[in-house]
């Protein structure tokens, strides 16, 4: 994310004058040095969006640059307090901890592990967390800590209560959903308190739920798609962050659309999950912009 030593915030809140040049003058007048600014103006709603990316003056009053850190943020956020804007920032130095959940499916998760082994991504994955033992080989050749956790209708709370307490304790502050078939609950959301990132086969809002290539051939569409989307309690309905389409005709059967979807995933949730720990997503209500 950035150079190292970089801190990022993404704010949002009411529009108004001069909100530009003050969040610029704020860091001019602490010695910080900007690398990148973005902003965005939802005129309906009349909120403003901005990303800004720089270079804070780290030393602490005690010499110790981790405190410098430290301070700098807390100051950020006293600031942008009073203008009535939240607020999220993010270190550069620090590599935020994301667990993989999946199922049988391997093609989502091995883009993933190699990408993370090229490393793509401003995290680490430190775990595999699945509900079949299928992955369990593939997960330890990529050095991946894999945990198997069964989920039965009648098992399901039992196993999200696991599932947690597995989470929190590896401290994950990503979870990311590459193909997981199972409904996560709002308990099990609210309990994570953390973002979870999911890949639908489909271009959402068309051909929700299960079975979506089946759906789009039935429904002889000219053009396929995948989503990444933040999950929420609402199934295949939380904040779009990526997608994209393939060209289809009648020729193609369920098996060509089923294989062409498969490389739409990985390209689209591994987009999402590079967008989301570069901090360029802010995600407000059923939206997200996504800065450049």
């Amino acid at each position: 994310m950035g150079e190292p030593g970089t801190l990022v915030a993404l704010l949002h809140g009411p529009d108004q004058p001069g909100l530009v040049a003050r969040v610029a003058g704020w860091i001019f007048a602490r010695g910080g040095n900007i690398l990148h600014a973005d902003q965005h103006r939802d005129r309906e709603a009349g909120v403003f969006f901005q990303r800004v990316e720089w270079v804070p003056s780290f030393t602490g009053p005690d010499g110790d640059g981790a405190a410098g850190v430290e301070s700098a943020m807390a100051e950020f956020r006293q600031f942008a307090g009073p203008l009535g804007m939240a607020v999220t920032l993010a270190n550069s130095a620090e590599r935020p901890r994301v667990a993989v959940l999946v199922s049988r499916a391997d093609h989502c998760f091995h883009d993933l592990a190699l990408r993370w082994k090229a490393g793509e991504f401003s995290g680490d994955l430190v775990a595999v967390i699945s509900n079949h033992r299928d992955l369990a080989k593939a997960a330890r050749s990529y050095g991946l800590p894999f945990h198997h956790i069964p989920v039965t209708a009648r098992t399901k709370a039992a196993a999200e209560a696991r599932q947690l307490r597995l989470l929190r304790k590896l401290d994950v502050r990503l979870v990311v959903l590459a193909r997981y078939m199972q409904v996560l609950s709002g308990d099990f959301l609210a309990g994570l308190a953390r973002p979870v990132i999911n890949i639908h086969h489909s271009f959402l809002p068309a051909f929700a739920g299960g079975r979506p290539y089946h759906q789009a051939h039935a429904r002889g569409v000219k053009l396929i798609g995948a989503t990444a989307h933040y999950a929420t309690p609402e199934l295949d309905d939380g904040p779009i962050i990526h997608q994209d389409v393939a060209r289809v005709t009648h020729r193609h059967g369920v098996d060509d659309l089923i294989r062409m979807g498969r490389d739409l995933e990985k390209r689209v949730l591994a987009q999402a999950v590079r967008w989301h720990l570069e901090s360029r997503v802010l995600a407000y209500g059923k939206k997200t912009v996504v800065f450049d």
